[in-house]
Formats: structure tokens, C-alpha cells, sequence
């Protein structure tokens, strides 16, 4: 029987970063080629040279020789012509590897492949090379209300040693950085490819069937709950819809009824259309006795969504 010799992934060595961390996790664990590979973390050029795989060191994009790193001046890569964000090593990782690292961890194909491939890279992978690669979420001139710290890039930052602390093995900590990363990437395309996908049909029946609710078309009913926001965009999209949909009906886990608003886009807290300024932070006999409608629960304080007892309220 012939020995299989594991493959010989590098990195660079030093200070890690959110983005190696993650290649070099996806390519050791869930590649045909790299599983159970052995790692190098090297800045010394002989070394590198005699690796199968090289992800963000190097100074050279050549998928034929499988060297993955963007650091090149010249680098200009993004997954795709629908994206601007330039590629971090995860990111071409993901370009080169990532369908098949969604197959093996999923076991999808077809047309439901390609959709669960851009969703995670748009959902997880994007920020990911946005941030290594100095890419600002928004205009410059833009002040932003608040500081986010405890993003994924972030989280794996803050387990590098610190510089007034006693060396430390680096390595074992890398380790760690790639486990959370790792186990990150893999909740979310778990949940894109068995949660998030199969709720389209739900949100696609409501659609076609909404105007058996309201004349108007402007109310759906989701026959159980599910993630609906991103697939009634799209849906809404592909049938040039505009934004007629105002209020998602649906039952919750009580056996109650929510009422939630659509928002203006998919991530957005700005609502189409919000529930009555003075309904807001209501509840019980209080809310009912203002509305003149039966069996309210509550309103949020926001707007964006209320509880009422029954589906007819």
C-alpha cells in the first residue's frame, strides 16, 4: 500500500492575522489535497520555496504553483466582476477552494452551490478581506456613532501576544486563531446551506400568494417562521417588484402572532413602512383599547415589529 504523504502548507511566521489564520484552517481541513497537511509559519525564502501551498507570504499570486499572497503591489484580485473588495489570502483561498470546501463540508451541488458560495463570501468572507486589506465600509468623510471591536478580524487579533508580556509560543496561539476562525466559517455556511436556503420556498409560497391576503399585495404570511429578509430582496428583485411588501405576518413559537415591518434593505434599520408612532412601547389591554384591536400583546418601541394573540389581530 503506498504511503500518502500529507502536504506541506506555509504561512508566514510573526504577528497572524484573521485572514491567514482562516486559509490556512480551510486548506488543513476541509480540502481534498491540504487535509491533514503539515504547516509551516516562515518568512525565510528556501523554506518556502519547498511547500506544495503558500498563502500570505511569498510576494506571488500564481494559482498553477499555488502561491496566495496579495501583499504584490500590482494585486488587484477579487472573487469575482461583482465585487470591488480586493482579496486577502482567505479570500483567494475561498476563490480557488471554496466550492469545493462547501461541498465537503455541506454536501451541495448545482445551482444551490453557486448560490451558498457568493452568499458566504458576501456574509462572512468579504468583511474578512476587507479589513486585512485596508478597505473602509463606507466613505472616509463619514463619522461613524460608534466603534465596533469584536469583529472576527478583530478577536483574532487580540490573541497575539502582547508586547509587554513574556515570549510566548506563537505558534499554539496561531493555532488557536485558526480554530475560531474555522469554527466561524463553518456556523455560518451550516447555517446559510441547511437554514438559510431552505427557507427560500417558504418566503417564495408567501409571495405568490399574498394578494389572497391583502388586495393590495402588501402583507405576506410565512406559514412558520424563518430567515425571510434576504430571500423576499431577492425574490422581490428577480420579479420587479419594487417595494410593495410592507409587513411580514407570522407565528411565533407561543403560539401568537408577530407582525414585523420589511426594512429598506436587507441589513437596514430603517423600516418601509413602521408601525403607528403612537402604538410604540405599548402593550396588553393598553394597546388594544388605543388600536381598537383585539388581543395586542405589544408594540416595540422602534416600530419595527408588534404581537398580537391572534393571526386575524
Amino acid at each position: 500500500m503506498t504511503e500518502v504523504v500529507p502536504k506541506k502548507v506555509c504561512t508566514h511566521s510573526g504577528t497572524f492575522h484573521c485572514d491567514e489564520a482562516l486559509a490556512c484552517y480551510l486548506l488543513l481541513n476541509l480540502t481534498n489535497d491540504y487535509k491533514n497537511g503539515v504547516l509551516t509559519r516562515t518568512r525565510d525564502p528556501a523554506v518556502i520555496e519547498q511547500q506544495d501551498i503558500v498563502v500570505d507570504v511569498g510576494g506571488v499570486y500564481d494559482p498553477a504553483r499555488h502561491r496566495y499572497d496579495h501583499h504584490q503591489r500590482s494585486f488587484s484580485e477579487t472573487l469575482s466582476d461583482k465585487y470591488k473588495t480586493k482579496l486577502s489570502s482567505a479570500g483567494l483561498v475561498y476563490k480557488h477552494f471554496g466550492r469545493e470546501i462547501l461541498q465537503n463540508l455541506l454536501g451541495i451541488t448545482g445551482p444551490n452551490l453557486e448560490v451558498i458560495y457568493d452568499r458566504v463570501y458576501e456574509t462572512f468572507l468579504e468583511g474578512i478581506d476587507g479589513i486585512d486589506n485596508g478597505v473602509e465600509r463606507y466613505p472616509a468623510d463619514v463619522k461613524p456613532n460608534y466603534k465596533v471591536s469584536t469583529d472576527l478580524s478583530a478577536r483574532v487579533g487580540y490573541l497575539n501576544p502582547n508586547w509587554n508580556e513574556p515570549e510566548s509560543d506563537i505558534d499554539s496561539l496561531f493555532k488557536k486563531a485558526m480554530a475560531l476562525t474555522g469554527s466561524e466559517f463553518e456556523q455560518r455556511a451550516n447555517f446559510y446551506g441547511k437554514v438559510w436556503l431552505p427557507a427560500r420556498a417558504i418566503v417564495e409560497e408567501a409571495l405568490k400568494d399574498r394578494k389572497a391576503i391583502l388586495p393590495s399585495g402588501s402583507i405576506i404570511v410565512l406559514k412558520q417562521f424563518c430567515p425571510w429578509r434576504d430571500h423576499l430582496n431577492d425574490l422581490e428583485k428577480e420579479q420587479g417588484l419594487g417595494e410593495t411588501i410592507k409587513y411580514v405576518l407570522f407565528g411565533d413559537s407561543s403560539g401568537q402572532w408577530r407582525v414585523q415591518c420589511v426594512p429598506k434593505n436587507g441589513s437596514s434599520f430603517e423600516n418601509r413602512l413602521s408601525l403607528a408612532e403612537e402604538w410604540r412601547g405599548l402593550r396588553d389591554d393598553e394597546l388594544s383599547t388605543l388600536s381598537g384591536i383585539p388581543g395586542c400583546v405589544f408594540v416595540h418601541a422602534t416600530g419595527f415589529i408588534g404581537g398580537n394573540k391572534t393571526k386575524e389581530g
